[in-house]
This record gives C-alpha cells, structure tokens and sequence, in this order.
C-alpha cells in the first residue's frame, strides 16, 4: 500500500473535522452571533448537558446514545492512522497499534495519572477565574454545566460525558491533527497555534472568554504533546475538569469554570 499523499491526508482531515469538532466549531461560530443579535453576551446562557426527554428513561437513552455515536470519529482516525501505519511497515515510528502512536495507552499509568492532576489543576484554577472575569467584563455567557433532571443515572451519564468530551478532543485536536500537521510539512508553533484556535473556536458559543482560555489549554496541551507523545494525560487532566464541573455544578447547583 502506497503512503497517501499530502493532498489525500488534507481531504482525510477535511472528512473528520466536517463529522466531528470542526462541524461543532461551525455552529458554534453561528450560536455566538445569534446570541450576540438577540442580547448582549452577558445576558445569554450557554447549557452543556441538556435534557432531552421528560420522560427518565427515554432521556437516559438519548444521553447514551449522544455519548456512543459521538465517539464514531475518533474510531474513524484510529482506523486511518493505524492505516498509516500498516502503508509504511518499515517505518520504526509508526509501528505498533494507532493507541501506541498516540500515546492513547496504559502503559504507564502511574505518570499519566500524576501529570493529569497537574495539568487539571494548572488549567482548572485559572479558568475559574477567567471565567469571572468573563462575566464582569460582559464577554462570557453564563455557563450552566448540567441541566439535567435529578435521577440515579444523572451522576454517571455526566461522568461519561466528561469521559466523552475528553477523548474526543484530545485524540482528535491534539493527536490526530499533530500528526497530520507534522506530515502536511508544517512547523510545530504553526502546528500548535491551528490546533488550539480550533480548541477555540468550538467554544465560542460561550463566549470570548471561553475562547480564549481554552485556545491557551490548547496551546499547553498540544505543546505538552509535542515532547512527550502521550495523549492519554490530556484526556485525564480533560476529564478531571469536565467532572468537576459537570457533576459539582449538577451536586451543587453552583457555576464553575470549565477547562
């Protein structure tokens, strides 16, 4: 099998990001302007987890269904880049399984865990405050992490989509797209700035403040990922603030910033 051509690896990136995250940017791109029509942005709402039945079991369905068939498009760039691998066998780096290339493993897990909670509360801290800032400022929504009713699945569907958002992006924006990047012949600080505006850009239906702050996420991340090659601390640290927030603000009743 013939290694695929720069133009057929930007037509692969095209096909996943129209089916998953660069879809979500564009509507986010289009959530913003109507909510920056109707009102200014202090004024509007933006809801992470909404329900979507009244019925309970019915919505547990539709949660799980939304979580499953969202996770499709990181199977799908699993599939191409372990494709990449079986076209160049006597490459060294790209031997082994898509999960080894990415680093998307347990094969060390004591130092993925402890670099996750590092990332988590180097990330998570400072969004709070960003987020506050936001707010005075008027560039920021009011974020409302859960709306979900209060069921004995709401906590675990919740964690799951944490786990969800998590694996998705950063397989995706940040694996995924640092290895096609690096193979499109584009610098790492180019590499790195287009994986985080697009971070970005599909969190703009929150407003500027989100934004910004997870382009900087996007910018650690991605640079983190340049020197070591492991995803799977990133989508731990992605994970624990996406929990926090999700499931304290669904405990609690009170906003908190997201990462």
């Amino acid at each position: 099998m013939l290694v695929p051509s720069r133009r057929r690896l930007r037509l692969e990136v095209w096909i996943v990001l129209g089916l998953s995250l660069g879809q979500s940017a564009i509507y986010s791109v289009v959530q913003l302007l109507d909510k920056m029509t109707r009102a200014p942005l202090a004024e509007g709402t933006s809801t992470l987890n909404r329900s979507q039945s009244t019925r309970e079991y019915f919505d547990l369905t539709y949660q799980l269904l939304d979580i499953i068939f969202a996770l499709v498009p990181v199977l799908l760039v699993l599939y191409f880049l372990t494709d990449q691998r079986q076209a160049s066998p006597g490459d060294a780096r790209n031997s082994g399984s898509a999960f080894q290339k990415l680093g998307f493993n347990f094969a060390r897990p004591g130092m993925d865990l402890l670099q996750g909670l590092g990332l988590a509360a180097l990330i998570g801290i400072p969004s709070l405050g960003l987020y506050s800032a936001g707010r005075a400022l008027g560039i920021t929504t009011a974020i409302i992490p859960s709306a979900l009713d209060a069921y004995w699945w709401t906590v675990p569907v919740l964690v799951l989509s944490a786990m969800r958002h998590a694996v998705l992006e950063e397989v995706i924006v940040v694996g995924y797209l640092m290895d096609r990047f690096g193979k499109f012949g584009w610098s790492t600080p180019l590499a790195i700035a287009v994986s985080s505006v697009l971070r970005g850009s599909y969190h703009l239906y929150q407003g500027f403040g989100p934004f910004i702050g997870n382009a900087v996420m996007g910018v650690v991340f991605a640079w983190l990922y340049t020197r070591t090659k492991r995803v799977m601390p990133l989508v731990i640290a992605h994970a624990l603030l996406d929990i926090v927030a999700f499931v304290g603000f669904s405990l609690f009743g009170k906003a908190v910033g997201l990462g």
